[in-house]
């Protein structure tokens, strides 16, 4: 592992954290790694099976025969999932999975199985990863580790945004439910619950442009010391 070249990025549903990351991949030249599409690939595998969400004996059987791999993203792109072969990233943030992943991630099962998995990505160095328990649980050692905040009605609204994109028309009201479900179950799952690391450096994005959020994390990596690659050449 290079803690060196290790970006940890945590917070709630809709906070920035993937525009965030992304950012400083590209700004930096590192790999990318959103792990919250990882648990969204495995809960849509359970759905595709007829798994209930709540059993974790079932899910756990699963994923003993499940193949699932990630390509991280380079440049500032987002990271690929396959199941089966099959990239299965633009399906991962439709209702259904929305609906179920909070249930399906706090399994002990599905979170030592991905843990594993983000480990062994990271191994190389030069990642930016995101999700919500990367500086406390996945990455403990990075040398950077932020915890992105905001409103929850500004997160409501920016989801609610990202659904009408896709074709979903959503109101906001229920948005806004669903994510305080969600911040709820993150939070007060018993297994590596949605936590800021005791020496995360928060940023809230409330009210402010991705670009003003971008080029303050970039302070905070350079002043940990972080350096980009050169040429745009990520490992």
């Amino acid at each position: 592992m290079h803690p060196d070249t290790l970006i940890a990025i945590d917070g709630p549903a809709g906070a920035g954290k993937s525009t965030l990351a992304r950012g400083l991949s590209a700004h930096f030249h590192y790999r990318y790694v959103d792990t919250g599409a990882m648990y969204r690939a495995v809960t849509l595998a359970c759905l595709r099976r007829d798994i209930d969400p709540d059993d974790a004996t079932a899910i756990a059987a699963m994923l003993r025969n499940l193949d699932l791999q990630v390509t991280p993203g380079t440049g500032g792109q987002p990271s690929q999932v396959f199941l089966d072969g099959e990239d299965v990233t633009p399906h991962l943030r439709g209702p259904a999975v929305n609906q179920a992943v909070s249930v399906v991630s706090r399994h002990q099962a599905v979170r030592s199985f991905l843990v594993a998995r983000q480990r062994a990505l990271a191994e190389g160095g030069c990642m930016v990863m995101d999700g919500r328990d990367i500086g406390t649980k996945v990455l403990p050692w990075a040398k950077v580790k932020i915890y992105v905040t905001c409103s929850l009605e500004e997160r409501a609204a920016r989801r609610q945004a990202d659904l009408a994109r896709s074709g979903l028309a959503t109101g906001h009201e229920h948005v806004a439910r669903e994510l305080h479900r969600r911040d709820s179950l993150d939070q007060g799952r018993a297994i590596d619950p949605l936590s800021q690391a005791e020496d995360a450096v928060v940023i809230d994005t409330t009210g402010r442009e991705a670009a003003d959020v971008l080029a303050e994390a970039i302070n905070v990596c350079l002043a940990k010391g972080i350096v980009a690659l050169p040429g745009g050449k990520e490992k």
